[in-house]
């Protein structure tokens, strides 16, 4: 019977000195003269095993020619290992080549730059790196869902095209069935979105916020974890134009409880990373970023700051420091404040009540009309982690709001609506879940923590 690395390395005492069948691709091959030693990975493991054969296998000199990559199907009998980085090796009684591979292959048993790897993105998952990112990626995502179903959340898929200009139509990619050679235009000599598929200008979403919501006003508690698309043409370590995030919309929730709820479901994850990915860990903190593992265990085991805005530049203000950016109470932070703050308190940081003419128009204004109800979690290492808010409940204020911002009314009218029929206070937040994963793991840049990214420029395989 085949058997899958991880089942082995979790329970050693049902398969040592036993014969087993094991298939994977070669991570590296060492040829002596009357002996070799293949490094196999089949992927359900971060760890491989070594294969050892020696000359009386009648296929030894075949066996030889294996080059690394090639897929392998493997019986043998699993022995305890001599050496101490390894548990177990396997003795090999039969080999059978399942898929060969030529001697250019591109990710030989070598330290490659991730710049380089990036162009091999459809292979990158073979190597260490890349086998532990993505490894906690899919763990992380587990552990989001975990968190919001035994909290009784009700998990909503949001729709990817929308007519809704949620977040500002300069930043949402516009779709359209029309032939750009042969556009149809109106009376105006403008393009006539009538003709087109949904009759009117359809967007791809920049958020699920505004459709969570409405669930929200059903559920009491909801989340949507999907795809989210921006048009930001950066090349920032931390931008992509196609992300994930995870947007949690809470009914009958003020602010406070907002944070309070940011606070257990990242300290949650944190603890589901570390508890079910130890080697992933171990590898980050040897080779990524050294105290890794002592970062997210304090994460765990601190209490979170909360400080106004005005607070935090007043802090900032003090600091002996020379800012490239100066800090103002009218304007967002700067990367290097966030890093500040958080050094400052030595624990991860909310900031609440921003200036209301630098945040959404659906965030609740506060008493003093001059900042909203809004607040980001900053974190040691990381900076922006999360961004919410509490909503704003009262209709006559929302559409005053979306008036000022010049916000098209006919695409937002249904949300507005939620405010008549049966409205309540409440509150919702956002995070991206590939900023998380730089958080996790130590890897800084967003490209690397993505299948495959989509960057301005770049949208290969």
């Amino acid at each position: 019977m085949i058997k899958d690395l991880h089942e082995i390395y979790n329970n050693p005492d049902d398969y040592e000195n036993k014969e087993i069948t094991i298939q994977g691709w070669i991570r590296n091959h060492r040829k002596q003269k009357e002996i070799g030693f293949i490094d196999l990975n089949d992927g359900t493991d971060f760890r491989g095993i070594q294969l050892v054969y020696d000359k009386d296998l009648k296929n030894f000199e075949e066996i030889q020619k294996l080059h690394i990559g090639s897929a392998l199907t493997v019986t043998g009998k699993l022995v305890k290992s001599a050496r101490k980085e390894q548990l177990f090796e396997l003795i090999i009684t039969n080999i059978k080549l399942e898929g060969d591979c030529p001697e250019d292959y591109p990710i030989q048993p070598k330290r490659h730059t991730r710049e380089f790897l990036r162009e091999q993105a459809y292979l990158r998952p073979r190597t260490n790196l890349f086998s532990a990112v993505f490894r906690v990626r899919s763990v992380a995502a587990m552990a989001i869902h975990e968190y919001f179903q035994n909290n009784n959340y009700v998990y909503v898929h949001t729709p990817l095209i929308t007519t809704a200009d949620c977040e500002g139509s300069d930043q949402m990619f516009k779709i359209t069935t029309l032939d750009y050679n042969n556009l149809p235009l109106d009376e105006n000599k403008k393009v006539d979105l009538s003709k087109d598929l949904f009759g009117k200008q359809a967007y791809i979403t920049g958020t699920g916020q505004l459709h969570g919501e409405a669930f929200a006003m059903a559920f009491k508690k909801i989340y949507t974890f999907g795809p989210t698309f921006r048009t930001e043409n950066s090349n920032t370590k931390t931008h992509a134009n196609e992300f994930w995030m995870i947007e949690p919309e809470i009914a009958f929730c003020d602010l406070n409880g907002l944070m309070d709820i940011e606070e257990e479901m990242l300290k949650y994850i944190v603890k589901y990373v570390l508890d079910k990915c130890p080697n992933e860990i171990e590898f980050f903190n040897k080779f990524v970023e050294k105290g890794l593992k002592e970062k997210l265990t304090s994460l765990i085991n601190s209490t979170f700051k909360r400080i106004t805005h005005k607070e935090a530049i007043d802090i900032l203000k003090e600091a002996p420091n020379k800012w490239e950016f100066t800090p103002d109470y009218n304007e967002d932070i700067a990367k290097e404040h966030e890093k500040y703050l958080t050094e400052y308190f030595k624990v991860p940081v909310f900031i609440t009540n921003w200036p209301k003419d630098i945040k959404a128009w659906y965030m609740k204004v506060n008493d003093d009309n001059k900042t909203v109800a809004a607040v980001d979690l900053e974190v040691p290492g990381a900076g922006e982690l999360m961004g919410g808010s509490q909503r704003e409940e009262n209709y006559d204020k929302l559409m005053k709001r979306i008036e000022e911002m010049n916000i098209d009314k006919e695409t937002v009218d249904w949300f507005c609506n939620l405010r008549k029929y049966g409205g309540c206070y409440h509150s919702g937040f956002g995070m991206g879940f590939e900023r998380l994963l730089i958080y996790l793991t130590g890897v800084e840049n967003i490209r690397d923590v993505i299948p495959f990214p989509r960057t301005p420029d770049n949208c290969d395989y």
